[in-house]
Order: structure tokens, then C-alpha cells, then sequence
């Protein structure tokens, strides 16, 4: 790569786009990378405050910056991700199909560490739909030494793609209500609407829902029943407070479950208990999935429809992030709800 005065760059070919900018109006390429550059040419550079150009000088130890970013896209994306051509020296990561996005948060930090690589991505645990803008990678010189993306192929490609996009997987879903108050038919239910809409979303369907009151051994056993008839997650609804009638943790502990947590760092719903009888996942939900539009339950259903089992660490981990500022217009997920700020050591 060579520095040329603009007035000496005729035959020359120019080795990075130049954009222009109208302030207000428009901001698009003016010239492209490759362009063999003209005599007419050599005044538009200068409106645009142009004297000296970049021009291409073949270099074995030097890649140009569409190349690399290009590069780095590849080794950088995993399985669910597709990537644009180059623009401008930039690479657009995009999401194959429907699924959670993931990000290994310490090498993406390892990678960003090397000078003149730029890797910027959505969160981590991020729901994501098809052909939605998840990452964007560039070189920030025009050209970068081959070392450097020598290196950055080593960070990627370790046990697991540095991103990746995980499907989610279609769920039988079994719904328990419980609370002698529905049970009777004093008060109507109105839980199972919002967890139908919320599961419906991951393409599941619920195959059994009963309302039972508030009997620790009534729900001990529906549990085990709905998980014996092939239930892929078990949700219960209500009793999930520190009142005496509320006795549904005590029925989901009963059921012998690997209970990992009974209260989350999350507000709303600080009540939340996730436990797995086997491999199957129960899920006791407080008040307010019914009342609030995004709680802890639109944190971990990404997380269990997409196959991962949830541990105490992950749950203690929605702490930073987990206060919802309630905003007039929810923009959720395109928020900081739920999204940790990883720090590594």
C-alpha cells in the first residue's frame, strides 16, 4: 500500500472505498476499492478533501481489509450464521434461522485484543430471528499482517465457534395451576393464556394443563404423571410465595427434583424456582408472569428451549441486568434486561 498525492494517482488502483457524506442527506460510496482511478477523477477526490490516496502494492506479508474482515467472519461464525460480502471494509454476521445466539464472551475479548480487529456482536443468550443482524467484524488499518489473523484463527477455533446460533427445540409442554381459589372456581384463571403465548413463541405446544388446589401431594404427582407422559418442560403457575396455603414448592421438592435454585435476582420475579426431575426442566412462576410483560421467565425460556440446562452460576448471573426499568415502550430484548456485563480475569 502506497501514499500518493491525488494529482499523481491516475492508473492507479485504489485500495479502499472513499465514502461521502451530506450532512442530513446522505452518507454512500463515492469511490470503490479496486477502481482504476482517471483524470476526471482527480478533482472529485479533492472536493472531497482528498490530496493524498491509498493506492494497492501487492505485499506477501499484508492482507487488504476486505479480505480480512471477510476472514475473520468465517473462522469467527459458527453453526445458524451466514455473512454479507464486504462493504466499505466491513462484514455483516446474520442469523441463519430462529434460535439464541451465542457468544463466547472471554475469546471474543481475546480476539478484540488484537491490534487493528474489530469483532462487535449482539449479547449473548440473545433470541434472534432469521436474517437478523447479530455481529459485524472489520480491520480498523487498511491493511493488516497476516500474523495477526494467523493468531486470530487460533482463538477461534477452540472446543466450541466463537458465535454461534442454537435452534430451538419444539416442547411438549405440561401446565399446572394450582390455588384452591381457581380450583373451586371462585377466581378464573388467567395464567394459562400468558404462558400458551410465551411457549407458542418457541414453536411448543402445551398437550396437558390441569387446575388442582393447593395440595403439595396433588402436585407431586401430576408433575410425575406429566413428565411420564413425555412432558418436555413442566410449568406451574401460582403458590410460589412464602404464604402458608402457598405449597407448590414444597410439591415440585417432593418430586425428588434437582432443585437449583427457589429465588432468582430478578425483578419482577424474585419468586422464580427452576428444578429438573431427570432431564426434564420444572419451572414454578410467580405473580407476576401473569402481570408484567417481560419477567425472569422471558430470561430462561430461550435458555431451556434451546437444550442448555440451567445451573445456580447462571441464575446468580441475571443479577447484573436483572432489574427491569419497566420503560413506557418495552423494547425487549433490544434492552439491558438480562444481559450481564462478563468480566474476565
Amino acid at each position: 500500500m502506497l501514499k500518493v498525492p491525488v494529482a499523481e494517482s491516475v492508473g492507479m488502483v485504489l485500495c479502499h472505498d472513499i465514502t461521502r457524506i451530506i450532512p442530513g442527506r446522505e452518507k454512500g460510496r463515492a469511490f470503490r476499492k479496486g477502481q482504476i482511478l482517471t483524470k476526471e477523477d482527480v478533482p472529485k477526490l479533492r472536493d472531497l478533501g482528498k490530496e493524498h490516496i491509498y493506492v494497492w502494492e501487492n505485499s506477501a506479508d499484508h492482507v487488504h481489509e476486505d479480505e480480512a474482515a471477510l476472514r475473520l467472519a468465517r473462522i469467527a461464525a459458527g453453526p445458524g450464521l451466514n455473512w454479507d460480502e464486504p462493504n466499505q471494509g466491513k462484514v455483516s454476521l446474520r442469523a441463519a434461522y430462529d434460535g439464541m445466539l451465542k457468544v463466547q464472551g472471554d475469546r471474543l475479548n481475546h480476539l478484540n485484543s488484537l491490534e487493528g480487529v474489530v469483532l462487535a456482536t449482539v449479547h449473548n443468550n440473545r433470541v434472534v430471528a432469521k436474517d437478523q443482524l447479530v455481529a459485524g467484524t472489520r480491520i480498523i488499518p487498511l491493511t493488516i499482517q497476516r500474523q495477526i489473523l494467523d493468531e486470530a484463527d487460533e482463538i477461534c477455533n477452540g472446543a466450541e465457534p466463537l458465535l454461534f446460533v442454537k435452534p430451538f427445540q419444539p416442547l411438549s409442554v405440561g401446565v399446572i395451576t394450582t390455588g384452591s381459589e381457581v380450583y373451586s372456581g371462585r377466581i378464573e384463571d388467567g395464567f394459562t393464556r400468558v404462558v400458551s403465548k410465551k411457549v407458542a413463541s418457541y414453536g411448543a405446544q402445551i398437550f396437558r394443563h390441569v387446575i388442582l388446589p393447593d395440595d403439595p401431594h396433588l402436585i407431586t404427582t401430576e408433575i410425575r404423571r406429566m413428565v411420564g407422559q413425555g412432558a418436555g418442560l413442566v410449568i406451574l403457575t401460582g403458590g410460589m410465595s412464602v404464604d402458608p396455603d402457598d405449597v407448590t414448592p414444597t410439591g415440585i421438592k417432593a418430586t425428588g427434583a434437582d432443585v437449583v435454585s427457589y429465588g432468582a435476582p430478578v425483578l419482577p420475579g424474585s419468586m422464580f424456582m427452576l428444578a429438573y426431575l431427570g432431564q426434564v426442566p420444572v419451572c414454578g412462576l410467580p405473580g407476576c408472569v401473569m402481570y408484567n410483560k417481560i419477567t425472569v421467565f422471558d430470561l430462561v425460556l430461550p435458555r431451556i428451549f434451546s437444550g442448555e440446562r440451567l445451573t445456580k452460576a447462571d441464575i446468580v448471573a441475571l443479577g447484573q441486568g436483572g432489574l427491569c426499568e419497566e420503560c413506557q415502550v418495552c423494547r425487549y430484548p433490544a434492552c439491558a434486561f438480562g444481559k450481564a456485563t462478563e468480566i474476565y480475569y
